[in-house]
């Protein structure tokens, strides 16, 4: 049975004082059912990992480097997140694509280099509004699953989220039957490339203007193992809802 993952990405957002909604998250569930992820900007990485309960929420990172060590001003290596307490890193997510020319081949190698530091790589994949109305959704999601996910993948160490590029932050979601679609084709795709035990471990994310107002509704369809919110992850009461939903799903 795949645990369910309310993920939080909090982008370019927080600051110290933000750790108190944090802090608040984590006294709301101490033991949870599911799996809670909050992933804070860098300079507050290890401060929320201090901040969280034991075995309440769990914090990761936003992006890594492919390599270990080097001559990279401003770059974190994977080891550098696991060193300040995160336990998971997202991934090729599309800002990361759109603003800084992320291809699937590189967001491969930054995968292969969070496995390799003990971390989960949240590997992010979706479709623009122009894709989507060429009828090119699907084509696109199996391109970017072929070439974002590196081989011998387990739930243990890679979740994929599918988060359409047009639905991110705009308040437009894609129909229920348009999610089950993609959520239904990514599990096909990682069970012919890896197998049926293989992909039927690995969690799959839904992104994309996800509320509290229609967490259920999501948490409803066929293969959504959980959600990758960002900026109703900002504050606990908000997050708390979508969190509720998918311990209800």
């Amino acid at each position: 049975m795949r645990r369910k993952l309310a993920a939080g990405n909090w982008k370019m957002n927080g600051t110290a004082t933000s750790l108190a909604e944090l802090e608040k998250l984590s006294s709301l569930y101490p033991n949870p059912d599911i799996d809670i992820l909050i992933c804070p900007p860098a300079t507050l990485l290890h401060r929320a990992a201090q901040a969280v309960q034991a075995n309440s929420v769990i914090v990761g990172g936003q992006d890594c480097h492919a390599l270990v060590a080097g001559a990279h001003t401003g770059d974190l290596s994977a080891e550098m997140l696991k060193d300040a307490g995160a336990e998971y890193v997202i991934l090729g997510h599309s800002e990361r694509r759109q603003d800084h020319g992320e291809s699937d081949e590189l967001v491969r190698a930054k995968a292969i280099a969070a496995k390799d530091a003990g971390l989960i790589a949240i590997v992010c994949v979706g479709e623009s509004i122009e894709q989507r109305e060429a009828a090119e959704t699907l084509d696109v999601i199996g391109e970017q699953i072929s070439g974002s996910i590196p081989d011998q993948p387990i739930g243990e160490n890679l979740v994929v989220a599918y988060e359409p590029i047009w639905a991110i932050g705009t308040g437009k979601i894609p129909t229920l039957d348009q999610i089950c679609e993609v959520h239904d084709f990514m599990r096909t795709k990682l069970a012919d490339r890896f197998g049926a035990d293989s992909a039927s471990s690995i969690r799959l994310l839904y992104g994309g203007s996800v509320k509290p107002q229609n967490a259920s509704e999501i948490f409803s369809v066929s293969n959504v193992d959980g959600a990758l919110v960002g900026g109703a992850s900002l504050k606990a009461e908000d997050f708390s809802g979508i969190i509720q939903a998918l311990e209800n799903a």
